[in-house]
């Protein structure tokens, strides 16, 4: 849902509440949908994906840097994402460890889910999951394609690496764990270009970066500080 998503975030200010969001979704209908059942849909899948509250570290730190950089903004979408559904994270190895140039489809990633998910799900709502993830992956720029997909490689940008880290970090990963994570794996570039777009973005004061050889430390003072009364 990253068009969803764009359209909201751009019609309401970086402070905005929940029951402000809600509102611009169901009552300024600025998703542009037909129906009120519709809107409500679709605010329920972006709640489960994003948790639109500024009380959720999550939301919060994809907030505060969603305006920053635009071409930053789909990944930012997929690393929250990850962390709130359980089975597009299930398919991410099977992406990541897909060559570039390889090919990955639906069902490729609906068999996965299946075995992580033994007897969970009806084949017809397993092909759906298979179809959603794909296209979750397409527009993070992991994949390409319509019906058949080849792996390509995503854009990291230094924001993204700030909220990868971030992530990570709450999932108590430290040091250079921070890039064997989900979320550092599949900002989909070499160590060096992640540990230098680090370095950006703590010059910005997203984050702090200290490195001393194959030794790093991130601090999360700005993203993780106390909540605005």
């Amino acid at each position: 849902m990253l068009k969803e998503l764009r359209l909201l975030l751009a019609s309401c200010p970086r402070d905005a509440g929940p029951e402000d969001l809600a509102a611009a979704v169901l009552t300024d209908n600025v998703l542009v949908k037909r129906s009120k059942n519709t809107r409500m849909r679709s605010l329920r899948y972006l709640r489960e994906l994003y948790v639109l509250d500024r009380r959720s570290v999550l939301f919060r730190g994809l907030r505060e840097l969603w305006d920053v950089d635009e071409e930053a903004q789909p990944l930012l979408a997929l690393l929250c994402s990850l962390a709130r559904d359980p089975l597009l994270r299930a398919t991410a190895d099977a992406v990541l460890d897909t060559p570039e140039g390889g090919q990955v489809d639906a069902s490729m990633l609906a068999e996965v889910v299946a075995h992580r998910y033994p007897h969970s799900y009806a084949d017809s709502v397993r092909n759906k999951i298979g179809r959603n993830a794909a296209s979750s992956w397409t527009q993070s720029g992991h994949l390409r394609g319509h019906s058949t997909k080849t792996r390509c490689r995503a854009t990291s940008r230094p924001t993204a690496v700030a909220y990868a880290f971030l992530l990570g970090h709450l999932a108590d990963a430290r040091g250079l764990g921070l890039l064997r994570t989900v979320w550092g794996r599949s900002l989909d570039a070499p160590d060096h270009v992640i540990l230098d777009q680090a370095f950006a973005a703590a010059q910005r004061g997203w984050i702090e970066f200290r490195r001393a050889g194959d030794v790093i430390d991130v601090g999360f003072d700005w993203l993780l500080r106390a909540i605005e009364e």
